[in-house]
């Protein structure tokens, strides 16, 4: 008997609909699968065949050929086990499988004839839809992770048995969750941020035009926890941004059965990770850190003790967005659109800005730390700040600090005027924008004209200084709803730029 039901595999972010073509004949007892399967699904045949038996089946002692279609693409992972059994299954009994047939099956067999969760299950939902089929058949696990994606019908199960009722009765008698889409409330608030004024409306402009930002102070001073805190202060994920994020988190084996992100991720790697887990790759390739951090923040703790490869391979994801991996058949693009969040001490001692220790560094160690960080990395940093430590008198103060709420309604206030401003532009915030949309949009008033010109004479800004000093003061503008750029945004902007503690140039 010829049977052919559906199931996918996933490339990067992206999947494909894979036939499973199931043939039992005449002949000597065998099992074979072709279709340039890898290891794990070749494997399959064990799980399938030994979960079918310990279902209560009866497996068929004929000639069992599986055919992956199309041949030319690479199939990976345990997903295609449920599929493959299901195809069998009809087969042994003889039933039609009009039930299925337009759902796309996947999940992995357990040896006792459970279903358990499989990697991948939004993107192979959003590949189901978009090729008409009526719906995806998928682990219980799962299941919260699928109904994300509302066009389709979602069924779960949980052993290999639900199949075979399935088939008998229609998808109609089992589960199909319902993801209702909300924000979350964090755990952690600005409010508890005691001092550090001038770090926190630094951190607020970043926030408000999505601005790469590094702190610079001694240990201790409060750099960590003003950086975990940014995400509390940035806009909601919208529902296409956290099915964005989602896919990633599920390709990578992150989501664990919590269904849709809802928070904007916050990725801190450790400063000993290598260039291919900060940026992705791999066989076959797997997003790295700066695409978990996509929609989200990804924090770079003590900066300058990251390799300096893995550092200069940043430069590419923080201007385009985008993470591009070749490999000889194929290439993979992972989203990668983060703000950048760094921290460093400014000397290894980590005191030449303190105010209560002296440093003990000589001039050279200084320049030969600071000479870590690139100028090319430095400047696509828009806005760098010294964070001091907090005297003791602001310590004890009892007064209320503001709270992530009411900072980020100003914050989402600034982003929805840019929104409205670059809504034909393709991008939503300022630090996105190129020099046609600066030269169009950060219109200055003439006290912001003299001030800037003053500034570019006499403190040898570049150009590439010149535009970021634009994007930075017109998020200042948009904070305070002003139209035009004026004297005032200049300064506080140019005040961020300052690039006087680097040696580096």
């Amino acid at each position: 008997m010829f049977t052919i039901l559906k199931c996918g595999s996933i490339y990067g972010v992206e999947g494909n609909v894979v036939d499973v073509e199931a043939d039992i004949s005449r002949g000597l007892p065998g099992f074979s699968i072709v279709g340039l399967p890898d290891s794990a699904v070749k494997e399959s045949k064990e799980r399938v065949r030994t979960a079918i038996i310990n279902s209560g089946h009866k497996f068929p002692q004929n000639k069992i050929t599986i055919n992956l279609a199309p041949a030319g693409i690479k199939k990976e992972g345990a997903g295609f086990d449920l599929s493959i059994a299901s195809a069998i299954i009809t087969s042994i009994y003889g039933i039609e499988p009009e039930t299925i047939k337009e759902y796309m099956i996947v999940g992995e067999l357990a040896l006792n004839g459970e279903v358990k969760p499989v990697t991948g299950i939004l993107p192979l939902a959003i590949t189901a839809k978009e090729n008409g089929l009526k719906g995806i058949i998928v682990p219980f696990e799962n299941g919260d992770e699928a109904a994300a994606i509302t066009e389709i019908k979602v069924v779960t199960v949980k052993t290999i048995n639900d199949i075979f009722d399935i088939l008998k009765n229609g998808t109609n008698s089992f589960h199909t969750p319902a993801t209702q889409f909300s924000g979350t409330e964090h755990l952690i608030d600005f409010s508890e941020v005691k001092g550090h004024e001038q770090a926190k409306r630094a951190i607020e402009i970043a926030a408000a035009g999505g601005h790469n930002i590094l702190m610079i102070g001694s240990p201790g001073s409060g750099k960590t926890m003003l950086a975990r805190r940014l995400p509390t202060i940035l806009p909601g994920l919208s529902r296409e941004e956290s099915i964005e994020t989602t896919k990633l988190f599920s390709v990578s084996n992150l989501l664990k059965g919590k269904g849709l992100v809802r928070e904007r991720p916050f990725r801190s790697p450790h400063s000993t990770c290598s260039h291919i887990a900060l940026v992705g790759g791999g066989s076959p390739p797997r997003p790295g850190e700066v695409s978990l951090a996509h929609n989200g923040v990804l924090f770079l703790d003590e900066l300058p003790e990251f390799n300096r490869n893995a550092l200069e391979v940043l430069r590419q994801p923080m201007e385009d967005g985008e993470v591009s991996i070749s490999r000889a058949t194929q290439t993979v693009k992972f989203p990668s659109s983060f703000m950048l969040v760094a921290s460093m001490n400014p000397c290894p001692c980590g005191f030449l800005f303190d105010r209560k220790n002296t440093c003990t560094c000589s001039s050279s160690s200084v320049h030969k730390y600071q000479q870590k960080i690139s100028g090319p990395l430095l400047d696509r940093i828009d806005i760098s700040i010294v964070v001091n430590s907090v005297p003791y008198e602001d310590l004890r103060k009892k007064n209320s600090c503001e709270t992530s709420v009411q900072i980020r309604e100003r914050v989402e206030k600034a982003r929805n005027i840019q929104k409205q401003r670059l809504l034909n532009c393709g991008i939503y915030n300022n630090a996105k924008m190129q020099a046609s949309e600066i030269e169009k949009f950060c219109t200055l008033d003439e006290s912001g004209e003299k001030l800037l010109k003053n500034a570019m004479e006499k403190l040898g800004i570049s150009t590439r200084g010149y535009s970021r000093i634009l994007k930075v003061s017109r998020t200042i503008a948009d904070l305070s709803e002003t139209e035009f750029i004026g004297a005032v945004h200049i300064a506080e902007a140019i005040q961020y730029y300052n690039r006087s503690m680097f040696n580096t140039g």
